[in-house]
């Protein structure tokens, strides 16, 4: 094996062992930073998802958040004394999924046609649409009060009573949802996702069916966004109407434009900074927001493909992963 092989398999054996050491230490911090941690993790989540929409079939989805209500009110209905309906943590993760995906095929269906400023104003009208049923929905959602004292969620026998607990079942969805999301990105459904983007006439000309490009985009999404509610509620245990406004779609889209449009390992960086700033700012509670907005626009005018190129996408470095440990030991 030659020194430099060598050195470089250090060097990659090195660098996972400290994400190891980093997630393993994550436990052992206060509840604070846990819970900030967790947040990232969901920011993630909802990220990775929304990214099959807006970075691959460059359909700009400005309504994810009501996805993402659907499976924290799924979870409020179905786990409290609301109806004194107490379902299992699992049970209800895949009914938040699947009920997520049929909002998402409902929305699909109207816009199908739409391009552009016209879809974006059509999914925000959605989202809002969403929150403000949820809100005057007195008799089923407990209107602007929302649902509280929602049953503590349990896997497998056992309860997840903190933030620790959390923090390993939102390692594990997002290791999962990343995961998939990366096949499917080198699927043939990603590769079709990819000319829907860039030119749709072409697509269709071609004789690709258009029309489920767009519906399973928009239920593969809706369905992520759906179980990501369902963590939210059963880690907060309280729902209201004021937790799924149009300011936490931005978020969402916002990260996917600061961290790299259609990048996972983009997607990753752009949660941890636009979770993390703000909590940074704390100590300058008068200029918060100008200091944050100042960041962004400031990102966005020096790194307009995000925060990591699209070159260094998670294949890339996987790749690189396999050619080193491939690579020949012999001089």
């Amino acid at each position: 094996m030659t020194n430099s092989v060598f050195l470089r398999r250090l060097g990659l054996l090195a660098v996972l062992v400290v994400c190891v050491a980093l997630l393993a230490a994550v436990p052992h911090l206060s509840s604070y930073y846990v819970r900030v941690v967790d947040s990232i993790l969901i920011y993630i989540i909802l990220a990775v998802g929304l990214n099959l929409v807006v970075g691959y079939a460059g359909l700009l989805d400005l309504g994810f958040i009501a996805f993402y209500a659907v499976g924290a009110y799924a979870y409020a209905l179905l786990a409290s004394g609301q109806f004194d309906i107490h379902l299992p943590f699992i049970l209800i993760l895949l009914i938040g999924g699947l009920v997520g995906g049929v909002a998402g095929i409902l929305l699909g269906f109207p816009v199908l046609k739409l391009r552009g400023d016209y879809l974006a104003i059509v999914t925000l009208s959605f989202g809002e649409i969403i929150r403000i049923a949820i809100n005057n929905a007195d008799s089923l959602t407990n209107g602007p009060q929302g649902i509280a004292a929602l049953d503590r969620a349990s896997l497998f026998g056992l309860p997840l009573t903190s933030p620790v607990h959390f923090y390993w079942l939102l390692l594990l969805l997002a290791i999962i949802v990343c995961t998939c999301v990366y096949f499917m990105e080198r699927s043939i459904l990603g590769k079709a996702w990819r000319a829907l983007r860039e030119d749709q006439d072409v697509v269709r000309g071609l004789g690709i069916n258009t029309t489920t490009l767009k519906l399973a985009a928009f239920a593969i999404s809706a369905t992520i966004g759906g179980a990501g509610g369902v963590i939210f509620g059963s880690f907060q245990r309280f729902v209201s109407p004021e937790s799924f406004t149009f300011q936490e779609s931005l978020l969402v889209v916002l990260i996917i434009i600061i961290g790299g449009v259609g990048n996972i390992v983009g997607v990753i960086a752009g949660a941890i900074v636009l979770v993390v700033l703000p909590e940074v700012l704390h100590f300058a509670a008068q200029y918060r927001l100008l200091i944050y907005g100042v960041v962004l626009v400031s990102v966005i005018v020096l790194r307009p493909t995000g925060l990591v190129s699209p070159r260094y996408n998670l294949g890339f470095f996987l790749q690189k992963v396999r050619t080193l440990w491939l690579s020949p030991s012999t001089t």
